[in-house]
């Protein structure tokens, strides 16, 4: 079925988020070409991880490995990669995402590239990578990450959330949240008043009952497989509602932004998903083509009776 897929004239035009933000591109990218896709040791799985993460982009990735092909601690030279980086910003072209805004780290560079090298070489060499390996809870991971310079409470939890994929820890994710402020501004525009609960407790109040409203109200919501929203899915939630009342209720109160960056762009290849096999996903059967078992679950994106996932069982 081709687009569009919606009425919705904002849904149309934006760009918003997946329900479950292991199924963004960018997440998808990550879990299957970054975090599973090569040495599985501690410290490799870490530095692969937070490396991708501090650009969130899939070209810089890519351009990582047209250039030194295996990307790997082991082989890590700061001034190579950042020889590579500066070259690309010289060129015009960008190094990050714009789905987050990254603080460039203390450490003195001129260059924010340069720095964010330069954090990651700290992390690997304070053994992070184990200590995070080490660690007792998805909090304990996310404190480690937040006591290193530029990485607050937003960031810190992201990276725990993107490692927590990975083979190096596995936490649930119904453990711990973290808010960032456009889930914050999100809570404000739905909730008049939360009747004292902390922005946390609304979070996990959602997740937990979000089932049971879904059959009151006849929603027909499909989940993932039988993985239930989880709260990192439910921040992330908040977070798109507070954009999408940017345009539908403008004079709303929450953070005071006016506008949604970034534009829908159709036209993008729908791509197989892949999870991390320690979910469990059970795959589906494809109704057209087939799927190529990588050690993991999948199943093929289409759009069918106005779905856009469809799950055979």
């Amino acid at each position: 079925m081709a687009p569009p897929w919606t009425n919705d004239p904002i849904l149309q035009e934006y760009k918003f988020t997946n329900v479950y933000r292991a199924s963004d591109r960018v997440s998808q990218y990550l879990i299957r070409r970054v975090a599973y896709f090569g040495d599985q040791s501690e410290e490799e799985i870490f530095f692969r991880t937070i490396l991708f993460k501090l650009f969130n982009r899939i070209s810089t990735w890519e351009l990582f490995e047209r250039c030194f092909g295996t990307i790997s601690w082991k082989t890590f030279n700061l001034a190579r990669y950042d020889a590579i980086l500066s070259n690309e910003l010289h060129r015009g072209e960008k190094l990050y995402s714009a789905a987050y805004i990254m603080p460039c780290p203390p450490f003195g560079a001129p260059k924010k590239h340069t720095n964010h090298l330069m954090l990651l070489d700290k992390m690997m060499k304070d053994n992070v990578p184990a200590k995070v390996a080490n660690a007792t809870s998805l909090e304990h991971v996310f404190s480690i990450l937040r006591a290193y310079p530029s990485i607050g409470d937003f960031l810190a939890f992201q990276f725990a959330i993107d490692l927590n994929y990975t083979n190096l820890i596995n936490f649930s994710e119904m453990d711990f949240v973290v808010p960032g402020p456009g889930a914050r501004s999100g809570l404000r525009k739905v909730f008049r008043d939360s009747c004292g609960l902390s922005d946390e407790d609304v979070i996990r109040a959602m997740a937990e009952q979000a089932s049971e409203e879904f059959e009151r109200y006849a929603l027909p919501f499909r989940n993932l497989w039988g993985r239930s929203l989880q709260l990192i899915d439910c921040q992330n939630l908040f977070c798109e509602v507070d954009k999408y009342a940017r345009v539908a209720f403008p004079d709303a109160n929450g953070s005071g932004r006016a506008r949604i960056k970034q534009r829908y762009r159709s036209g993008l290849k729908m791509t197989e998903q892949w999870y991390p096999p320690k979910w469990g996903i059970k795959p589906s059967v494809p109704e057209r083509g087939s799927c190529e078992s990588e050690g993991g679950c999948q199943y093929r994106l289409f759009s069918e009776d106005n779905r856009l996932f469809r799950n055979v069982e």
